[in-house]
């Protein structure tokens, strides 16, 4: 059976990383990072969204500021031919 990310990734979903940025509840002017990590499809990004949501309704510290980055893993790669031969002993 395959990999479920990788069936993902072959449905167009690409890997997401959120920094999410918030204010810790007892010290509001003190402010946390978390770093978030799934595979999402681009630029809806309906699962990170879903993750949000639940931030918002479940958790007690408020969202301060989000960095969202994605890439595709799955594209055609570019081959480079060595000039040379190496023995491994």
């Amino acid at each position: 059976m395959p990999d479920r990310d990788f069936i993902d990734q072959l449905s167009g979903y690409s890997l997401t990383t959120a920094e999410i940025i918030y204010r810790l509840p007892d010290y509001p002017a003190v402010l946390q990072a978390y770093i978030w990590q799934e595979y999402d499809q681009a630029p809806r990004f309906p699962r990170l969204k879903q993750f949000l949501d639940y931030w918002a309704e479940n958790l007690d510290g408020s969202l301060h500021r989000i960095r969202i980055a994605h890439a595709t893993l799955l594209r055609p790669q570019e081959v480079i031919y060595a000039a040379g031969r190496f023995n491994i002993n």
